[in-house]
């Protein structure tokens, strides 16, 4: 099965099982934006849990906040986004579909990539265990040709993007002759630039409303809420402040799923500090963003850090988080020194002080920033992504399993009595009404146990709990795995205990501590 044929199942297990659903299906949709089931908003709220949690409680110095989406107009004046928020445009004459002429430039990129790593499993079948994979890169004429081409287009996209040269991204496309993925033809029109913002009336009548922006990311409310906080909360530098809220992107190409929305969350934690401190602290929240992410036990090797090239204009400063979906790495998580162009433009543009007066230093000085920005949706298709497994059993049966780690599955705990009858429904219903004041728990008596095991795993349920005829005997259950589906029997009266270590939220924290 190839990559984009299991991203595709992949997607119709989250529409079948009430993970997510296209918005206003009933009316055919809307383009790239999607609605949560009953399932998938468990799961988004776990993995905001999880993000949370590690901020507010893991840091004793970083709080949150939770500002409006509406802001005055002049907030996107100030950080930039009224003139600079653009992606470069280009449609294809024949097919009239459109593409972020950026985009079309990374995947001829990301195609040399490909290029190149089937050249080295050509050569390592060719020389089997002497394959040195490191030297053969160094010294093949066609690896080197390869890859000398692939960092001479990446350095010109670089420059031409920093330099917003448009006429120069169209050229760079007809030069690495990009065809349009739906016509086969290049047939470009100009490179134009296209803002991302929307826009929308506030006012009683529509003579004299205001044109206000729905917010293309949450941390301009965090910078314009920094004396606040720090004030009331008597915060000391360096401090953090954290908030969880959607963002609107009128995005020029919206694809693969939930991973490019219009409406979208983001996670975001803006760390403040002194000037000259701010590289230090960015290679450390490097690290700590890369082992919160690892610490799902995915696999070390699904994610890789790739510093910008073209830097936005806030910052000094960038990387990205990679994560290896089925379409190949994409970025999952920015982390961002902005140094402090937020802080001095809003103090500019509203002609209020912010600054911060440094007791230890006796100075007053407006902050630098370090950024941490992550996409909840990506964070849910991540999840997705590295848990959907199709496995082959010993009866020669198919299942699939969602092996998402257990403190943010959906569902916690499965409560199956072998039968209904004989009293077992009266004992299972009982042990859920103890655990569900605790966790998520769902109830299931039709069909047989095994096909009640596999809706548990399709869904990733990591804990099936069966009540049979020893229970009424000696008060033990059979506790069922997920993953292993190895089976053992415990006591009721342990059995919340056992349940609360499995799931909670503990076995990922301590491994970021």
């Amino acid at each position: 099965m190839t990559q984009e044929e299991l991203f595709k199942k992949l997607i119709a297990h989250c529409k079948e099982y009430g993970f997510i659903f296209p918005s206003s299906e009933i009316y055919d949709g809307l383009s790239a934006v999607y609605d949560y089931g009953q399932l998938g908003v468990e799961l988004k709220n776990n993995i905001k849990t999880y993000w949370w949690d590690s901020m507010t409680k893991l840091h004793d110095n970083i709080v949150g906040i939770d500002a409006a989406i509406f802001m005055h107009p002049k907030v996107w004046e100030a950080s930039g986004h009224v003139g600079a928020f653009n992606d470069p445009l280009i449609d294809n004459k024949d097919s009239k579909k459109r593409y972020r002429a950026d985009v079309l430039i990374e995947e001829w990129i990301a195609k040399q990539d490909e290029k190149i790593e089937k050249e080295c499993a050509k050569a390592a079948k060719r020389f089997g265990e002497s394959f040195n994979k490191e030297m053969f890169v160094q010294t093949n004429g066609r690896v080197l040709e390869i890859a000398a081409r692939r960092d001479e287009v990446n350095r010109r996209m670089a420059e031409a993007l920093n330099a917003n040269d448009l006429v120069e991204l169209r050229q760079i496309i007809l030069d690495c002759e990009i065809v349009c993925p739906i016509s086969g033809s290049r047939n470009w029109t100009e490179v134009r630039q296209f803002n991302l913002m929307f826009s929308t009336q506030m006012g009683s009548v529509a003579e004299g409303a205001n044109t206000v922006y729905l917010r293309p990311e949450t941390a301009q409310g965090i910078f314009v809420n920094f004396l606040n906080v720090q004030k009331t909360g008597r915060m000391k530098i360096p401090f953090g402040i954290a908030q969880i809220g959607k963002a609107f992107r009128n995005e020029i190409v919206a694809r693969q799923f939930i991973f490019r929305m219009r409406e979208f969350e983001q996670m975001e934690m803006q760390f403040f500090v002194r000037p000259g401190e701010e590289m230090e602290w960015w290679k450390r929240w490097k690290e700590t963003r890369m082992s919160w992410h690892r610490a799902l036990g995915f696999g070390d090797d699904k994610y890789r850090f790739h510093d910008h090239e073209k830097l936005a204009h806030y910052a000094n400063a960038a990387t990205d988080v990679e994560f290896n979906f089925p379409f190949g790495f994409k970025e999952v998580e920015g982390i961002h020194s902005r140094t402090d162009f937020d802080l001095g433009r809003h103090q500019q543009f509203s002609g209020k002080k912010i600054q911060y007066f440094d007791p230890e230093t006796g100075e007053s000085y407006v902050p630098y920033v370090v950024e941490t920005s992550i996409g909840v949706d990506r964070m849910v298709l991540q999840v997705l992504s590295a848990a959907y497994k199709e496995e082959q059993l010993e009866n020669g049966e198919t299942r699939t399993v969602l092996s998402i780690p257990a403190p943010l599955a959906p569902v916690k705990v499965a409560v199956l009595p072998l039968v209904k009858k004989d009293g077992l429904q009266e004992i299972a219903m009982d042990l859920v009404h103890k655990l569900k004041f605790d966790h998520n728990v769902q109830y299931d008596e039709k069909d047989s146990i095994g096909k009640r095991y596999r809706r548990q795993d399709a869904i990733g349920t990591p804990f099936c709990v069966t009540v049979d005829h020893q229970t009424k005997e000696d008060g033990t259950v059979t506790i069922r795995e997920r993953d292993t589906m190895k089976q053992w029997r415990v006591s009721i009266d342990e059995l919340e205990s056992i349940v609360a270590d499995k799931v909670g939220m503990r076995q990922l924290f301590e491994k970021l501590v």
